[in-house]
């Protein structure tokens, strides 16, 4: 076997084998992709919405693409190990993730990429006190200061001439739905497997995000439109299996602040893509949202 082999192979098991003593790192290499995914996602998705496709259909395709990309699972591990004895909370976390993708695709579609998923970084401030009222996991005082200085940041974002941008207001409430969202996975994670909850998640969102199109939101996608769709269920698939994944291996409040990277991804290909340039006001808000986020994870004496 040549030695640059063995090099490699020493290097990957050296690095399984941290991963597997560090769940935090591994949670938060997870995030992290997961973060490049959906910023990703949310420029495919933006790119739709510019072509003049409906949310409701870009939202239902989403769902029944990511459907088909997870149905494999079935194959590989049985129907009878998707037997679950919580379906509800499926059905919870399923409503509360469509209800958030449905906020984010319209302020994605109404705001630069920047602002709707900066909007969607607001998360992590909600995400400590869900995980306390529900999981009674710890909230530190730092936690509670975390909510006045994020929305500080919030009103600079959404209110850049004095008038709220009813975007904007979605999109907010899309980053409280994805906070339930993930708190819930957190819960589902106690007994479910990673490929349980993202197959359930796909199923019940594809169901659901079908109904719109009964009452005549439908239009036939153009090709240009199709392979932008490919692309957003392919790049959401994935980052909903990395961050199902990240959120079962690390405690909810300790990996979360990570999110924010999405933004910078979303920043970046805002620029490359449509030339959106960062204001002054955008940048505060966001390093207010940002010192937010790390408040929340923080305990008395550092960080958790």
């Amino acid at each position: 076997m040549p030695l640059s082999t063995v090099s490699a192979d020493k290097s990957r098991f050296a690095w399984t084998k941290v991963l597997h003593h560090q769940p935090v790192l591994k949670g938060a290499l997870l995030i992290l992709l997961s973060e490049l995914m959906f910023a990703s996602m949310g420029a495919s998705v933006k790119a739709l919405s510019l072509s003049q496709l409906p949310s409701e259909v870009a939202v239902f395709f989403r769902n029944i693409l990511g459907l088909l990309l997870v149905f494999p699972l079935l194959l590989n591990t049985g129907l009878k190990n998707f037997k679950t004895q919580v379906f509800h909370l499926h059905l919870m976390r399923a409503s509360l993730g469509l209800g958030a993708m449905y906020c984010l695709f319209y302020a994605l579609g109404h705001l630069p990429l920047a602002d709707g998923m900066l909007l969607k970084m607001t998360t992590p401030i909600f995400m400590p006190l869900l995980a306390f009222l529900w999981l009674r996991e710890k909230v530190s005082q730092q936690a509670l200061w975390a909510i006045p200085v994020g929305f500080i940041g919030v009103i600079l974002i959404i209110r850049p001439e004095g008038e709220v941008h009813w975007a904007s207001i979605v999109g907010l409430l899309g980053g409280l739905l994805a906070a339930s969202a993930k708190v819930t996975v957190r819960r589902l994670s106690h007994s479910e497997p990673t490929t349980r909850i993202v197959f359930y998640f796909a199923f019940i969102a594809a169901l659901i995000s079908a109904l719109p199109l009964l009452l005549g939101s439908w239009q036939n996608p153009t090709g240009a439109q199709w392979q932008l769709i490919g692309l957003m269920a392919l790049f959401g698939s994935i980052g909903q299996l990395l961050m199902t994944q990240g959120y079962s291996s690390a405690p909810v409040a300790q990996i979360s602040p990570l999110t924010f990277f999405s933004v910078i991804f979303g920043a970046t290909y805002g620029y490359l893509f449509w030339q959106e340039v960062l204001s002054v006001r955008f940048i505060g808000g966001a390093l207010l949202i940002a010192m937010a986020g790390i408040l929340a994870v923080q305990k008395e004496h550092g960080i958790t």
